[in-house]
């Protein structure tokens, strides 16, 4: 039997249309934080950024 919400949304095609959508917003930043933690700028990088 298929779930819905009051309004007829089906929960479960929802659900799996979120498993299928790829990272979300925290783990982005989860994941950057992690990277930038084990390889942080370098000088040079930083100094191409302000030109």
């Amino acid at each position: 039997m298929k779930k819905y919400t009051d309004v007829g949304t089906d929960i479960e095609k929802v659900k799996q249309q979120n498993a299928n959508s790829g990272m979300s917003y925290n783990e982005v930043k989860e994941y950057l934080a992690k990277t930038m933690a084990q390889n942080p700028p370098s000088s040079d990088s930083m100094e191409i950024r302000r030109k």
